[in-house]
């Protein structure tokens, strides 16, 4: 991980190296925190953070839903994260805004708590390799499903259900895939561990609703948009495992994936074992999107 100069915490702009919290701060015992994750892209106009204003928004439900109060006005949020990378000479890279419960007490209860907020920015490629942005990655169905919204509410980037994304991936690791695909307690196709999964089929791009417990992606909207741009159908409706294995094509999208081909799941290959030409051309158009190419999508950008 490359280090940056800065990082914003509530309300100051603090060495990367004394970014601290303490041992007892309430989110590292019990998982309190919520985050975001988002991207900035080099453009001809300079850095610019692909739809910030959504990801912030949703930063704010989240922590509304765990009763997680931010000190800190939206508008200021979003003005520091540009002074941030301003601040870091960023010209293209990932940020990382986090609300969690900190120090006060300790025991389950948060509410007595202060809610920390911080943000770090810091230059990174694509999650899951250049190679796997062109050709695609494969994929394991995991055997960790993916939480349910009874038990966590998995609309919500809370840090707590992510120990069930790091099971996940492990395992896929581990039995040499590059990253894993959850079902749902239903054996319905929920999502990957931090991605938003797409099946192309007939022509048509389908991927699960927010009920099989699929987050609600802000990239994933995005790539649902323009494929509509493209006259391209989308649906949202529950997939089997095994459709996954009949598809013409698959991909993942999220902030970290970006746009990311699926070539291979279980062993099976998915339609030509590549990159497939529906998701070539959302990808394509997405990164054109994101580097400010495309005026008529510049309402997405906040050009820092």
């Amino acid at each position: 991980m490359e280090k940056c100069k800065k990082i914003w915490m509530n309300g100051e702009m603090i060495d990367w190296d004394k970014a601290q919290v303490h041992i007892l701060t309430h989110a590292l015992h019990y998982g309190t925190s919520v985050f975001e994750g988002i991207r900035c892209y080099e453009t001809e106009k300079g850095p610019a953070v692909f739809r910030l204003k959504e990801h912030i928004d949703r930063l704010f439900a989240g922590c509304h839903a765990y009763r997680m109060k931010i000190r800190h006005p939206k508008e200021e949020l979003i003005s520091a994260i540009c002074e941030l990378i301003k601040e870091n000479e960023l010209k293209s890279g990932y940020i990382r805004p986090i609300a969690y419960v900190g120090y006060k007490e300790m025991g389950l209860f948060p509410l007595n708590n202060p809610t920390d907020v911080a943000i770090a920015v810091w230059p990174w490629g694509t999650y899951l390799g250049e190679e796997g942005l062109k050709n695609g990655i494969r994929c394991k169905v995991s055997s960790w499903l993916r939480i349910d919204s009874r038990i966590l509410p998995p609309q919500v980037k809370c840090s707590a259900n992510y120990a069930n994304s790091v099971l996940a991936k492990i395992e896929a690791l581990d039995c040499g895939y590059n990253e894993a695909i959850q079902l749902n307690l239903a054996g319905f196709v929920a999502e990957g561990p931090g991605e938003n999964i797409f099946l192309v089929k007939n022509g048509a791009l389908i991927t699960p609703p927010e009920d099989a417990g699929a987050l609600y992606g802000i990239t994933a909207q995005s790539a649902m948009a323009i494929a509509k741009d493209f006259g391209i159908e989308c649906l949202k409706r529950n997939l089997l495992r095994e459709e996954l294995f009949s598809a013409d094509e698959l991909f993942f999208t999220g902030t970290a994936v970006e746009i990311t081909p699926i070539r291979e799941v279980d062993g099976r290959v998915i339609g030509e074992g590549t990159r497939g030409e529906i998701t070539r051309k959302i990808q394509e158009k997405f990164f054109e999107v994101a580097k400010g190419k495309d005026p008529s999508y510049h309402s997405w950008l906040t050009f820092v």
